[in-house]
């Protein structure tokens, strides 16, 4: 029997490498290859393919490396970061990386104003808010200026501080761009009619919607050049065609497998199942827009009706686990020691504390669930039903709703948005922030509508502070006032299963979710 892998395929490899074609199988299409204004992981392992982020991650981990800049050093007060830049690299487009393009993505993600932003044909850059705490001009701007110092230079000025900038700008989202490639192609650049540019290991060639797309190996990277010719990623939305795909050798490797896959992964010997290190939540978000759900008791009694370790039993094999933490275990160390090690399950007095809302004879509601699979809900549908028939029980009737991945994550924060919803969070970066920053405070929480000044004043702090035992107090506050406000209810912090043919050597996964591919070897495929 093949051994699970903890964190990475690693394997000792000839002296040659063979070249050829690497297909990946996905769990969907992209939803834009426009860096800076995604936020879905498929989109971001497209783009981690094309562009290089000004820092990046090593290898297997949350640590930083070097990436687009060698170096980058704070102010005493860490308002103000410096960051040095790689010299002498390309867009694949031949045009320079140097401080003028570092500027040019910066200020267009972050400045409404910027001309080529195509904010007026519906650009968002919502990572930016959710991240960076709003825009140019916003009060809960992180950012306060992006300035040229030379053409090696650039220097991030802050309007507060923050210790986690550079891991901020490593996230797979940040991926620098040609600026020529983006005032050649305008507003459609970053769909499938454009060309994007980056300076990463690999060159787009083209996106055919529903299907694929197609890259070539970029043979002037700065960095450790491919191995393989070509990597074509398929769009393929079922986890059951994923497998069978697998099996047959049609793809070579792919993520997001259920859970139940993994006893069949394991008794085939061509493949090699892995399984990702944990490093993400998935939740169900409540809309205090909802007359229902504004009511502190309804959403308390939603919590302890839910029979989370039962669903994550049932649906996760043994490669989930369910808490009432926002974040991964790993991150154990910011939460607070007040807060229960799990949400109590008691529909009894659930039914109770409905009633006392005033609800004896329940309500009717609506419950979104994604139409693909995720790392944190590889089968959102029955998932979404056993949640349902939880709440069936105590007379809150549910209506399951779904709609196409795109068009899900933009309804969920317009007004007035959905009444219950699940989604989910893949780590970017190894700190607290960047889970709670995510979804709780200032730009975050449009689509819950609830962003409390203390709460907003806690996070800042987090971001601020320095040392882990500094972090762990302001974190143990946020997780005290999200835990009790149940606005987002965590269900599981997945392993998520991925698996491989077995000659798919040094592929090197990574927590946060995607990795670019230029490490991967094929040894002996046909």
């Amino acid at each position: 029997m093949k051994k699970l892998l903890l964190t990475a395929l690693l394997a000792t490899l000839p002296a040659a490498s063979a070249a050829g074609t690497l297909v990946f199988g996905a769990n969907g299409d992209p939803i834009s290859l426009e860096s800076g204004n995604i936020t879905d992981g498929i989109s971001i392992l497209v783009q981690r393919q094309i562009y290089d982020t000004l820092v990046d991650f090593k290898d297997g981990t949350t640590d930083l490396k070097p990436g687009l800049a060698t170096s980058w050093k704070a102010n005493a007060n860490n308002t103000s970061w410096t960051f040095t830049l790689r010299r002498n690299v390309k867009f694949t487009d031949g045009t320079p990386m140097n401080a003028d393009a570092i500027v040019f993505n910066l200020t267009r993600w972050w400045d409404k104003a910027h001309p080529y932003g195509f904010r007026d044909q519906g650009r968002t850059y919502e990572i930016v808010g959710d991240l960076l705490g709003g825009y140019k001009g916003d009060a809960s701007a992180v950012i306060k200026d992006v300035v040229k110092v030379n053409d090696t230079t650039v220097r991030v000025d802050l309007n507060k501080p923050s210790s986690v900038l550079p891991n901020v700008l490593a996230a797979g989202y940040f991926g620098i761009a040609s600026p020529t490639a983006i005032r050649k192609d305008g507003a459609k650049y970053g769909t499938p009619a454009s060309s994007p540019v980056g300076t990463g290991p690999f060159i787009f060639q083209s996106w055919r919607t529903g299907d694929r797309v197609t890259l070539t190996a970029n043979k002037a990277y700065w960095g450790q050049k491919a191995s393989v010719d070509t990597v074509v990623i398929r769009a393929i939305k079922d986890a059951s065609q994923r497998l069978n795909e697998l099996k047959a050798g049609t793809i070579d490797f792919a993520n997001d497998f259920t859970p139940d896959a993994l006893k069949s992964i394991q008794a085939d010997r061509n493949l090699v199942a892995v399984k990702r290190p944990s490093f993400n939540v998935g939740f169900v978000s409540m809309n205090n827009r909802n007359q229902y759900l504004k009511n502190e008791k309804v959403r308390q009694a939603i919590s302890m009706a839910i029979n989370k370790k039962a669903i994550v039993e049932a649906f996760w094999n043994g490669l989930g686990t369910s808490n009432a933490s926002f974040l991964p275990p790993v991150m154990a160390w910011a939460n607070s020691s007040k807060v229960p090690a799990d949400y109590k399950f008691d529909p009894a007095a659930a039914k109770k504390m409905l009633a006392d809302a005033g609800y004896a004879n329940g309500f009717s509601i609506d419950l979104w669930y994604m139409p693909v699979s995720r790392p944190y809900f590889p089968t959102p549908k029955p998932i979404a039903e056993a949640i349902a028939a939880d709440l069936s029980a105590i007379g809150i009737k549910v209506n399951l709703k779904t709609e196409d991945w795109a068009k899900y994550l933009e309804d969920r924060n317009k007004e007035p948005g959905f009444d219950m919803y699940m989604i989910g969070w893949t780590g970017d970066y190894g700190d607290p922030d960047n889970f709670y920053g995510a979804y709780y405070g200032a730009n975050a929480s449009d689509d819950i509508n609830w962003a409390p000044a203390n709460l907003v004043s806690l996070l800042e702090q987090g971001r601020a502070a320095t040392s882990q035992a500094d972090k762990a107090k302001v974190y143990a506050q946020v997780h005290e006032i999200t835990y009790n406000a149940a606005y987002r209810v965590p269900v599981v912090h997945s392993s998520p299963l991925a698996a491989s043919r077995s000659y798919v050597k040094n592929w090197i996964p990574s927590p946060l979710g995607s990795e670019p591919f230029n490490t991967i070897r094929l040894v002996g495929k046909k």
